[in-house]
């Protein structure tokens, strides 16, 4: 099983307690003599605050305590932005737990009650009277820079956060040829909302005896909030632990640290027993973090053959009322260097503002500044596409990069890993049908139907890892990773990562990587996160980089509990270290397989120690810290194909296809998302469709769109199976 076991599509080892609700996530803790908070918001979004009365609601039936910012003066600092974009005249706006004296967004901390039970904690808070004048407010970034706009910070003018820029080639230049073509647009790149099954909470335990605070987080990111806490309240990191059990859903929004997780660990030190705090959804709409919140003005110039010289934009970038932990990054570095996409662009220039506005903080988000720099250049070159009347394929392939495999320097800075975007474009255009759908299109509308086909390509730096940029770039940490694998004397092993997956299936992945390296079973091996106390620094799991940096770390780990194994091997069976050679779990002399030693073996008398080379010392474990060299680069090409109802507007889904660059599939099932033949259930079929049982998802009858496999016609349960 082991030679093979990577590439190999087993059932997710997380699935099991997920689906069953065995699962621990942060809300299901429960501690002796636990108290529950409930933290009362803003319901303006400017407002000053001129007077709050807690008297009635300390009063309330089962109530402990109320605090506001005047009761955590001094004992909570200012939450840290952790991304310090150098370069950008950066102004940073105090971000209080609470706020203090004005509220700057609808959803703002203005006071916390705790109570014996959550909703005794929630009624009191009905209880609480704030009397507030409000203000004027101000919400779209383009606008809140006008010099008449609403001020959300008085030692920030114009409320500009911070202006970057990134230039490339001679984009005036490009602009004023002769024998030019410019399209212009204006585009919104609109607020989201993430939306994860698991609302953000914070349970907190303090130890007065000790001075040590344990805090179960539904968090990304472990380590960090580590950090942070220590910045925020004072407790010293080696006092302080932080607990990420299963996290349902984090998209980005579970990177950032909030006001509630200090606010619930402040609660905890003042009442010295623990509490725990959990969002609504109506707080989770209004308190967790948003995405996106771009105006972008864009112009492209291109030659009359459809060839781009130059790209030309200003993005008012939204940050909300405060600079979340990574947000000024995402409108920067995650944005402006990919304008470029998977295009010979010679010429780029982009003016990036970052704007206070009285919203709800913005930060990582399903992609984070990629999207929005795809999307642009995507609706550009579409435009382009009409005004020059070229079939909008057509014009990407006249400007897609030629393909490489030893690096690419796009004009932005970036040095792209590897890509053929000209395959991507043309498997897509093939899998989808390009020609006849346009055809299909063409005699649509002439019977009056409004068919629509879209095709994108894009490029996304991935990977998020070399440390020296992130220095160069402003994040206030490292972003390599680490693990740590450990041999029991019974050949079974730990593995501990610094990273904290939450859903992308490392727990599965990557005992698959140790497994295939080093012959034992899969089901032998643990990976451990999520716990700071026993995992090394990491981190955290975001920017597409676990596998990709933290999966880099375990395979090297594993490299050195290999070379420490064939050593210790050679010793037992008195040969030259350089004659073992390794197969399949087994450390052999060249030449004669039959000496030999399983690496069970090696770690039974690694552990005891009874006959050890002069110099090595005992165990069978290793540590490793990666930090890559460089970004990934993964790419691809999408397809869609939509129906507009001319009377109702209703857009409705036909087709769509994607091919995208993932490199070696550790586990098919987990990338793909497909059911292996054992699994799939007795088949629905509606109007010659096919509705899988087990993964709620539409399938072709003559070709499943999940697995990519033929389906057997014959078999009554519509199973998949290998062509």
């Amino acid at each position: 099983m082991s030679a093979t076991i990577f590439g190999s599509g087993i059932r997710r080892r997380e699935d099991p307690r997920l689906m069953t609700g065995t699962g621990i996530f942060t809300d299901d803790v429960v501690l002796p003599n636990m108290a529950h908070a409930a933290i009362l918001r803003s319901p303006y979004a400017h407002a000053r605050i001129t007077r709050i009365d807690t008297a009635r609601a300390s009063a309330g039936a089962g109530v402990l305590a109320v605090y506001t910012a005047a009761d955590t003066e001094g004992a909570l600092k200012a939450i840290p932005c952790l991304w310090l974009v150098p370069g950008s005249d950066l102004k940073v706006g105090a971000y209080p737990a609470f706020a203090k004296d004005v509220v700057r967004y609808v959803g703002d901390s203005v006071a916390v009650v705790v109570a014996e039970t959550r909703y005794q904690a929630q009624d009191a808070l009905d209880l609480i009277d704030v009397d507030y004048e409000p203000l004027p407010a101000v919400v779209d970034p383009q606008r809140a820079v006008a010099a008449d706009a609403p001020q959300l910070h008085a030692d920030i003018p114009g409320n500009q956060a911070f202006h970057w820029t990134v230039a490339g080639g001679d984009v005036d230049a490009a602009f004023n040829a002769a024998d030019v073509v410019v399209v212009k647009e204006r585009i919104i790149q609109q607020r989201l909302i993430p939306t994860a099954m698991e609302p953000r909470s914070a349970v907190a335990q303090w130890v007065p005896a000790t001075g040590e605070l344990t805090l179960w987080n539904t968090t990304q990111n472990p380590h960090i909030v580590r950090f942070a806490c220590s910045v925020v309240t004072g407790v010293p990191e080696d006092r302080l632990r932080v607990i990420a059990p299963e996290v349902g859903g984090g998209f980005g929004s579970k990177i950032a640290q909030y006001p509630g997780d200090f606010i619930t660990v402040f609660c905890a030190m003042k009442l010295g027993r623990p509490v725990k705090w959990t969002e609504t959804r109506r707080e989770n709409y209004v308190a967790t973090t948003h995405g996106r919140d771009h105006v972008q003005e864009v112009e492209l110039a291109a030659t009359r053959d459809g060839r781009i010289t130059g790209l030309r934009c200003t993005v008012w970038a939204g940050m909300g009322a405060y600079l979340s932990t990574a947000a000024p990054g995402i409108p920067t570095i995650l944005h402006g260097l990919m304008l470029s996409g998977p295009y010979t662009v010679p010429a780029v220039k982009e003016d990036v503002y970052g704007v206070y506005t009285n919203t709800t903080p913005v930060e990582a988000y399903r992609g984070a500044g990629r999207p929005e720099a795809s999307f642009m250049l995507e609706r550009m070159i579409d435009r382009l596409a009409r005004e020059l009347k070229i079939d909008p394929v057509e014009v990407r392939r006249r400007n897609l990069i030629p393909p490489f495999d030893a690096g690419h320097t796009v004009i932005t800075g970036l040095t792209y890993d590897s890509g053929n975007y000209q395959r991507a474009l043309d498997l897509v255009l093939d899998r989808g049908g390009y020609t006849a759908l346009r055809s299909e299109q063409a005699d649509a509308r002439k019977r009056g139907r409004l068919i629509g086909i879209g095709v994108s390509t894009y490029v996304e730096v991935c990977g998020l890892g070399p440390s020296q940029v992130a220095g160069a770039v402003g994040f206030q940490g490292g972003l390599w990773e680490s693990a740590i694998v450990r041999f029991h004397p019974t050949g079974k092993v730990n593995v501990f990562i610094g990273a904290s997956p939450h859903g992308q299936g490392e727990e599965t992945t990557f005992a698959q990587i140790v497994a295939s390296q080093l012959g034992v079973s899969v089901n032998d091996v643990k990976v451990v996160h999520g716990d700071t106390d026993n995992t090394p620094m990491g981190w955290g799991t975001y920017g597409s980089r676990t596998t990709a940096v933290g999966g880099a770390a375990l395979a090297t780990a594993v490299a050195k509990i290999k070379d420490k194994a064939k050593r210790l091997t050679a010793h037992l069976l008195e040969a030259a270290p350089e004659d073992i050679e390794y197969e399949d779990g087994k450390f052999f002399v060249k030449g004669s397989p039959s000496r030999f030693k399983t690496i069970q073996d090696v770690a039974l008398m690694a552990n005891v120690a009874w006959n050890m080379p002069p110099g090595m010392e005992a165990g069978l474990e290793a540590t490793s810290f990666y930090d890559p060299p460089n970004f990934v680069y993964p790419f691809g090409a999408h397809l869609a194909v939509v129906e507009v109802d001319r009377e109702t507007g209703r857009v409705d889904l036909k087709k769509y296809v994607a091919v995208d660059d993932c490199g070696p599939q550790i586990n098919p099932v987990i990338v793909e998302g497909r059911c292996t033949a054992a699994s799939c259930r007795e088949s629905d079929r509606r109007s010659g469709r096919e509705r899988c049982m087990t993964r709620r998802v539409n399938c072709s009858p003559d070709r499943c769109r999940i697995t990519r496999f033929r389906v057997r016609r014959n078999c009554p349960t519509s199973r998949c199976s290998r062509p």
